[in-house]
């Protein structure tokens, strides 16, 4: 469900990190995490990271998503790591140069799920035309 905090992080936009750039905080992961409903913090090698897995119905739906999600990276100039497979995607945020969490990892999880509701709505519309 979205609210108007969810909005707003995917309204933002990212700013850049250096090795010196402050982690996120026990309470701003408190605050932030609950506008991201779907993700997880789960540790990889020590790094703290943000992780969802989309479901879809088939592979070229969950390309697409892939290939929306590395749009926006681009754009942001801040990357994930991306699985895609039959039926799903995997997106994991973190910030490289802090090997952790930062602000910008939420907003951009923020703005995957944003994509993914859009690609959820676009389907069932094609899917009522096809009816």
């Amino acid at each position: 469900m979205s609210d108007t905090r969810d909005q707003a992080l995917t309204q933002e936009r990212c700013v850049a990190c250096r090795p010196d750039s402050p982690r996120a905080t026990e309470q701003e992961l408190r605050e932030w995490l609950p506008q991201i409903p779907e993700w997880h913090v789960i540790e990889r090698e020590g790094v703290p990271q943000l992780t969802r897995t989309y479901k879809f119905k088939n592979f070229a739906d969950a390309l697409h998503f892939t290939n929306k999600v590395g749009e926006i990276a681009e754009a942001e100039d801040h990357h994930p790591q991306i699985v895609t497979e039959w039926g799903a995607v995997i997106v994991r945020w973190w910030t490289h140069a802090i090997k952790g969490l930062h602000r910008n990892d939420f907003v951009m999880a923020a703005k995957s799920d944003a994509l993914y509701a859009a690609s959820q709505g676009n389907r069932a519309r094609q899917d009522d035309r096809h009816a």
